[in-house]
């Protein structure tokens, strides 16, 4: 059985090499996007959450790298990655278990119950997959 993914959340892009107010203009400002206000304050990861329509954000990382929040050489959320919401990130753990499909999780840097899950596809790419539903990044879940 395959894990259920439901929709692609964010795009998650390191700020390094620019000013972070440089990055963030050239997303307002060039491309027209706009700053998700309701991003929280997440202690070591300042950035910015870029509202791409309806369907998903860009999520703009800075700080220090490796973060503060790695878990150890190529664990850290703060890194490059796709996320993607599931339909049970119950389920997907277990399934991830069952498949023998190395993942790390990370719970509670943007909400004291959010968990995540982090695994990497062939080519080293880091995904993220975490409940459906429970994130900012589909404008639906920006308007409760």
């Amino acid at each position: 059985m395959a894990i259920k993914v439901l929709e692609i959340h964010h795009h998650a892009i390191r700020m390094d090499g620019a000013p972070e107010r440089e990055v963030l203009d050239f997303y307002q400002n060039v491309l027209g996007m706009a700053a998700d206000e309701g991003r929280p304050n997440i202690p070591g990861i300042p950035g910015y959450w870029i509202n791409v329509g309806a369907g998903g954000q860009l999520h703009l990382i800075g700080g220090a790298f490796p973060s503060m929040v790695a878990r150890g050489p190529g664990q850290d959320p703060a890194a490059p990655h796709v996320a993607l919401g599931v339909a049970s990130v119950v389920e997907t753990k277990a399934e991830l278990q069952r498949m023998g499909v190395p993942f790390w999780s990370v719970v509670g840097i943007t909400g004291p119950e959010f968990e995540q899950l982090f695994v990497n596809d062939p080519c080293g790419n880091m995904i993220e997959l975490h409940q459906a539903g429970t994130c900012r990044c589909t404008l639906a879940n920006r308007q409760r």
